[in-house]
């Protein structure tokens, strides 16, 4: 059942071929073997995944419309989940259990869908790596002495081990399609907006989005239908004309002009990557497709302006862990300041630590305009970039990452190196565009991901377009060996 999409488990279980239980229990059994080498879940929630099953179970007995009922799934750590702690990968949060559900984890509750359990992932969803998790780090499942990219590497890592059909992610800078391209799996980050920030634990609200992680593009758009919806708690949330996202996904795509900007295929692409990548790209013009070369020309300026833009907002967001409210409190503190400063010192692990000292810096009083202004202009020339390129293309195409999934260690003493990882996928998240990464190919036996970068509110576009390529390839059925 595990080598399953989720949209053969939707026939499989409307048929009666298996129940939600069944399913439920077989996931449960690969994540009791699985998880203790890959470390991909903090929390199994195994006796409310059953009940839930058993409830899905009677729902589909009586024919119920919603096609996600009974299906399972994992949660990022990062969306608070009632009665289920809540921890974000850091120490801080340990002990942290919600009251409430997040919007995303109530739609989908609410669709009758099982939780598993809660995903690993960096701490605070600051990382490339997920080697920066207070519960430790998740090993890729093609190699466990490789990373499985951040922050959302659990629920890749989950998805691509076959641990669980689907799970939920974030993505601030590319942390759902970059784990997603290192694990061979497929990760859709949607336009800013489109899916509700409520109750999803804030890191840089301007370029946090929640999107899903499955096998194949038909899956992620199942998942984006029950996920996206308009929250009136959440400020940033769009009024939108709802659709179903599977509606187009088998269109033609003949006549589609795919832009393929020269900044993206640059000296730091390792040449076996774009030589990949080009495959992939070979089977859109064989399906009608044209390539056009395009020019972002301030592509090379996207890291420096997300690495002000989002530790300042980490800032603020994470002032609230102060040791008073919820969340870690320093034993037998001496005074309010020591309180503070021993819970946070304690709570928070070095990136973290990293980001809050560079973001408050920049917010400080002589360096705002010279560094946090600044950085936002250099958003609005990115964006202006995309808006010229999207005159010209219906979608742009990259590769995900400039090289396969890296050795442990590897990067984690270079901070620089480090944010690197993520050169290709931040410009979206700066100009808030939808973008998503599918499996293309291998080098050295690793898994290499093709991004494609929709306008605003394209989702269904760009979802039709690796939909296609997945019917001609093979590349997002392949599964890793089970690690022993």
């Amino acid at each position: 059942m595990h080598d399953m999409s989720i949209a053969s488990q939707i026939l499989g279980l409307k048929k009666r071929e298996f129940s939600s239980l069944e399913l439920t229990r077989h996931y449960l059994g690969r994540i009791e073997r699985l998880n203790p080498i890959l470390n991909a879940l903090i929390t199994v929630t195994e006796e409310q995944a059953l009940e839930s099953a058993k409830r899905a179970d009677e729902m589909l007995s009586g024919n119920i419309d919603n096609e996600l009922c009974g299906i399972p799934l994992v949660h990022k750590d990062i969306f608070c989940t009632r009665g289920v702690k809540t921890s974000c990968g850091s120490k801080m949060l340990h002990n942290f259990v919600p009251p409430y559900d997040a919007t995303v984890v109530e739609n989908l509750a609410q669709a009758g869908t099982v939780m598993l359990g809660k995903a690993n992932m960096d701490e605070f969803a600051m990382g490339s790596s997920n080697e920066t998790s207070f519960y430790g780090p998740v090993k890729n499942p093609w190699d466990i002495t490789r990373v499985p990219g951040g922050s959302s590497g659990g629920s890749a890592a989950a998805v691509a081990a076959r641990m669980t059909p689907a799970a939920t992610a974030t993505d601030t800078g590319g942390s759902i399609r970059q784990p997603a391209a290192l694990c061979g799996v497929t990760g859709l980050k949607p336009t800013y907006g489109l899916v509700s920030r409520w109750g999803m634990i804030a890191f840089a609200s301007s370029l946090d989005q929640g999107g899903p992680i499955a096998r194949t593009a038909e899956d992620c758009a199942i998942l984006l239908n029950t996920m996206a919806s308009y929250d009136h708690r959440d400020s940033t949330s769009l009024k939108f004309q709802e659709k179903d996202y599977r509606d187009e996904i088998n269109r033609s795509i003949s006549g589609c002009r795919i832009g393929i900007p020269r900044e993206y295929f640059s000296n730091s692409l390792s040449p076996s990557v774009e030589a990949t990548v080009f495959k992939a790209l070979r089977v859109l013009t064989d399906l009608g497709a044209i390539l056009v070369d395009i020019s972002l020309p301030n592509t090379k300026l996207s890291v420096p302006a997300y690495y002000v833009i989002a530790p300042a907002e980490a800032s603020a967001n994470l002032a609230r862990f102060d040791g008073i409210r919820f969340g870690h409190r320093c034993e037998n503190p001496q005074s309010l300041e020591d309180l503070y400063c021993r819970t946070r010192a304690e709570g928070f692990g070095e990136e973290v630590q990293r980001r809050i000292l560079i973001g408050t810096y920049c917010l400080s009083a002589g360096y705002h305009d010279a560094y946090y202004k600044k950085a936002q202009q250099v958003r609005h020339l990115i964006k202006q970039d995309f808006t010229e390129a999207f005159s010209k293309v219906d979608v742009v195409a990259s590769p995900t990452c400039p090289a396969p999934a890296f050795k442990f260690g590897e990067k984690s003493d270079d901070p620089v190196k480090m944010y690197l990882e993520d050169i290709y996928t931040i410009a979206t998240n700066l100009a808030g565009l939808p973008g998503m990464s599918i499996p293309c190919g291998f080098v050295d036996r690793n898994p290499i991901g093709l991004q494609l970068i929709g306008n605003y509110l394209q989702e269904a576009r760009i979802l039709n377009i690796a939909h296609c390529i997945q019917k001609e390839t093979d590349w997002h059925n392949s599964a890793p060996k089970e690690p022993s």
